[in-house]
């Protein structure tokens, strides 16, 4: 396609545009809300993903090693458990590091457990790691069945719920997402639908000397795409101020816990490109539908 060719298409969908000023605004209104409320989903979802996987990282399995095996018992077993396709890391934290930690972890209470120090009934542990969280159910259940084992301990059932929790989370917001997406196409859809309508005659005209599909197509080809565009502008300020400010607020309350926002630079750039690449995509997807449907050349 010549350039002066797409220069002209371009005018011509700006005319448009600028033409039907109250069905720009209602499509470009419909964009900007629908882009608005993807966007908050969009940066909870991340962030919530962020909290999960964090908290996917720090489940690990507990094996208890029996007070009968030797040193040389304890390195067959942690051989055995590093055969298993899906185990990542195998860490022995030592009877007295155990202690330390149940003394630490109880505060001002735990000071009691010091007596036993000298006689200390903890069990040795290997801390094992999988390559997928969900891994860990299955892992733990073949380490359980190794000799020299005194027990496996994981957060049995309440591992379970958290990642069935994480997984509902995770496609309720793809749901929600999916379902303001076609929504927004929709409506732009419907906008170039009646501006195809209104233009029949010219239509007719450029067909009767000797305009072809694609010719014509173009203009509307571009409508969608400057209406979905403008629609993603406001989304993108507004997201990025309303984050910042989240960001500076809550950020520095969460230090020192599990919970941890995206960073402001360059997550929101990343949501920026997201939305304008949505709504460049929704408006074109609208057109596309619109065009091959309700255009009869």
């Amino acid at each position: 396609m010549k350039i002066r060719t797409v220069g002209r298409h371009a005018r011509e969908s700006i005319k448009s545009i600028t033409r039907n000023g109250w069905m720009t605004f209602a499509s470009v209104s419909a964009v900007t809300v629908t882009l608005i409320l993807v966007g908050v989903f969009f940066v909870i979802m991340m962030n919530l993903n962020r909290v999960a996987q964090t908290i996917e990282e720090d489940v690990e399995i507990r094996v208890h090693i029996d007070f009968a095996a030797n040193k040389q018992d304890q390195q067959a077993l942690k051989r055995e458990i590093e055969k298993i396709p899906e185990v990542k890391s195998v860490t022995f934290s030592p009877k007295t590091k155990e202690l330390d930690n149940l003394v630490k972890s109880l505060g001002e209470d735990g000071k009691a457990f010091k007596l036993f120090e000298q006689d200390n009934p903890l069990n040795d542990v290997y801390i094992v790691k999988t390559k997928k969280p969900t891994d860990t159910m299955k892992v733990a259940k073949k380490i359980e069945k190794e000799n020299f084992v005194a027990k496996v301990k994981y957060g049995q059932g309440k591992v379970e719920k958290l990642f069935k929790f994480i997984k509902a989370s995770r496609n309720v917001g793809i749901v929600l997402i999916i379902g303001l997406f076609f929504t927004a196409i929709f409506l732009i859809s419907n906008t170039i639908k009646i501006t195809i309508i209104a233009r029949r005659r010219e239509i007719k005209i450029m067909r009767l000397v000797g305009a072809t599909n694609s010719f014509i197509r173009w203009p509307f080809f571009l409508e969608g795409l400057w209406l979905g565009i403008l629609g993603s502008i406001l989304p993108i300020i507004l997201i990025s101020i309303a984050y910042y400010r989240a960001y500076d607020y809550i950020g520095p309350k969460l230090e020192g816990t599990f919970i941890k926002l995206l960073p402001f630079d360059p997550f929101v750039y990343q949501v920026s490109g997201i939305l304008i690449l949505m709504g460049a995509l929704i408006g074109v997807w609208g057109s596309v539908m619109s065009v091959r449907k309700f255009l009869r050349v």
